[in-house]
């Protein structure tokens, strides 16, 4: 799935999405994993957000990284209000805190530029019925890249706009589907019960990959390039400390991918 630039604001999906790193128990997140699948998928939609994604990854093996998204802070207070007070929460709340050490690395987040959300309007998400038992649940092929660039105060606009104009047409030529790009959304928490990383300024880019060899190959054919290369030196003046890279497989259910 890329990133189409000429969608309309109307096909894209969450102009808010946070993006939520949980620290598990050692060997828990595939209990997790099945209970947020079988539970916490529909049942949050139904409250008035989108379930963007939910993921492996596959250098922490104890990280569940997932995000999600609203169409506004005041829809996200409402939602997330209905859900955390409502029927589902309560019966799965305790097994689904007893999977998790930490929870509060949440960044907030807002697309980049007009047009720069995910577009999910193509993709449908599997049916629950059965997933416990179906034999690709622990994950699906692709793999999905969130690089995560720390900025001075500032800097995130200018950013943007560059990433946009030079980065991201070097990308598509080297095999790198853009799913989205975002930058920190500054609004106050609408509902502070849930804490997120405020201060952040972050650029967000999500990209995909059909597997990890086709991951290597656009890094390799990216890191060749003399354009690239000096592109990266003009970010790092703009970047308070190197780049995390979080490298992810969606989960059965996961509509990123």
């Amino acid at each position: 799935m890329d990133l189409a630039r000429n969608e309309t604001s109307a096909r894209l999906a969450s102009p808010i999405v946070e993006l939520r790193q949980y620290t598990l128990n050692p060997g828990r997140r595939e209990k997790l994993i099945d209970l947020f699948e079988r539970a916490f998928i529909e049942s949050q939609e139904a409250a008035g957000m989108t379930i963007i994604g939910q993921f492996h990854d596959l250098d922490r093996p104890d990280m569940f990284v997932w995000m999600r998204g609203f169409a506004d802070m005041a829809a996200r207070k409402e939602a997330l209000t209905a859900f955390y007070g409502g029927p589902v929460w309560a019966a799965h709340k305790e097994a689904a805190n007893a999977t998790m050490i930490d929870s509060d690395d949440v960044l907030l987040l807002k697309p980049a530029w007009p047009g720069a959300g995910f577009d999910l309007s193509r993709v449908r998400r599997p049916a629950c019925d059965g997933v416990e038992n179906r034999s690709d649940k622990r994950c699906l092929p692709g793999i999905v890249e969130i690089q995560i660039h720390h900025l001075h105060p500032g800097a995130e606009a200018d950013y943007a706009e560059r990433f946009e104009t030079d980065a991201a047409p070097l990308l598509a030529a080297n095999g790198v589907r853009l799913l989205g790009a975002f930058i920190s959304e500054h609004a106050e928490n609408s509902f502070p019960r849930l804490p997120v990383r405020s201060g952040e300024n972050v650029f967000l880019g999500v990209s995909g990959f059909d597997d990890e060899d086709a991951r290597r190959r656009s890094q390799t054919a990216l890191a060749a390039l003399p354009a690239w290369q000096a592109l990266l030196g003009k970010q790092r003046t703009d970047q308070t400390r190197p780049t995390e890279t979080l490298r992810l497989s969606p989960t059965s259910r996961s509509l990123l991918g």
